[in-house]
């Protein structure tokens, strides 16, 4: 089955941007700003609440993009760009979707 435009927008781009913007540079920012230098504790924090974003999708969902939620962590711990960010969830997304389909 061919995905919708409009579904593929949503995936590609519009959730991407948005969950990371609110995930990377506003949880994991706001945690990283508070914690000790070099404390990693703020990645798995953030990795945790992106994964419960996704609980509408159902529990098995939310705890298989956990993994890669602490992977886009490491990666905003890394560069601090929510930009960078949102591009590698939009390709783990497009992966998704040509493995899984919608």
């Amino acid at each position: 089955m061919i995905p919708q435009l409009s579904q593929l927008l949503l995936l590609l781009v519009l959730s991407p941007v948005l969950e990371e913007l609110v995930v990377r540079a506003g949880l994991q920012e706001w945690l990283m700003r508070r914690a000790a230098p070099d404390t990693a504790w703020p990645m798995p924090v953030s990795a945790l609440a992106f994964g419960l974003l996704h609980l509408r999708s159902g529990l098995p969902h939310a705890l298989a993009v956990t993994v890669p939620g602490l992977a886009l962590a490491l990666l905003y711990q890394r560069t601090r760009s929510w930009r960078w960010c949102a591009c590698v969830h939009s390709a783990m997304n497009a992966f998704a979707i040509s493995v899984c389909g919608l």
